[in-house]
């Protein structure tokens, strides 16, 4: 390789590969999780809020691999370990059938740890279509409650997707500023009104409420705001009117390509992608990179 070489956002140099190579020769048991944490630990790659930036250097290592830079250890479905196991959490399902008024003011809780966790787990997993494998880096997880504290809906943010042409259109990002503003902006990874809650505009006043909220509590978690949130909506299932009635805009349609699609062969569902700006002037914020001077809000 020449003596310097741009991948995935960072200059690696030909020192660089050698400190890869003998970490993994020196600790052959490690898995790729392991390696790109011990090698974030070892260059201090972060992201602005201080979390290290293992996913980064995950597609970084894997990119030197296709180079044949590397050979990295074999991979492994949830990194060696064995599949999470969901208990079960007892739950009432009586049917939920009236004017949303009965219902409000409605509770959003921000699932941390017990009791929460475990119920928001169970419920995703087994009334989800997509389930839930659980979530990795910066996400926030919501559950929702009427005003006697029956459970309603649960939500799933997390990291927002590298790539995602219609929004980048959108938001008029080149590859220099989604790089350096991507921990800005999250995804709607799960949206699940339990299916034994049938109540008329429900979904969208949840989606109201989450947005007015998610950057504050992002805050208190990770220590920076959140300025934009993205979803997809899998066309051939479901038409998006709860993010229409909720004032999402509709920006554009994914090309059926899943993120892991690394040969470009792999068909995915083709998904509506809607975008909610969370502030005013969130262009701004967002193309703004170091060395642009002084961001004017």
């Amino acid at each position: 390789m020449d003596e310097t070489a741009r991948v995935q956002g960072r200059e690696i140099t030909k020192d660089d590969i050698e400190l890869v190579r003998r970490l993994i020769e020196a600790n052959p048991w490690w898995n790729r999780t392991r390696l790109s944490r011990e090698l974030c630990l070892l260059w201090d790659w972060r992201s602005a809020s201080g979390q290290l930036k293992d996913m980064a250097c995950r597609s970084l290592l894997a990119k030197l691999a296709r180079l044949s830079y590397i050979t990295l250890p074999a991979g492994h479905p949830y990194g060696g370990r064995h599949p999470p196991s969901i208990p079960d959490i007892p739950h009432r399902t009586d049917p939920v059938s009236c004017p949303l008024s009965r219902l409000t003011p409605l509770r959003l809780e921000v699932v941390e740890g017990d009791p929460l966790l475990p119920l928001f787990k169970c419920l995703l997993s087994r009334y989800h279509y997509l389930g839930f494998q659980g979530s990795v880096g910066e996400n926030l997880k919501y559950m929702v409650f009427d005003r006697e504290h029956h459970p309603l809906a649960c939500l799933l943010f997390g990291s927002a997707s590298w790539k995602n042409a219609p929004r980048d259109d959108f938001i008029s990002w080149d590859a220099a500023a989604r790089e350096a503003n991507l921990y800005l902006v999250t995804a709607n990874m799960r949206f699940l009104v339990l299916p034994w809650v049938r109540v008329p505009h429900l979904a969208s006043h949840i989606l109201g409420m989450v947005v007015r909220d998610i950057s504050k509590e992002w805050v208190k978690k990770y220590g920076h705001p959140i300025h934009l949130v993205e979803t997809f909506v899998e066309r051939d299932r479901f038409q998006g009117i709860c993010y229409q009635a909720a004032n999402w805009i509709l920006v554009g349609q994914t090309r059926g390509r899943s993120r892991n699609d690394r040969a470009r062969t792999l068909r995915v569902p083709i998904k509506d992608v809607y975008l909610y700006p969370v502030t005013r002037g969130f262009r701004d914020i967002l193309c703004w990179r170091q060395g642009d001077g002084m961001l004017l809000r």
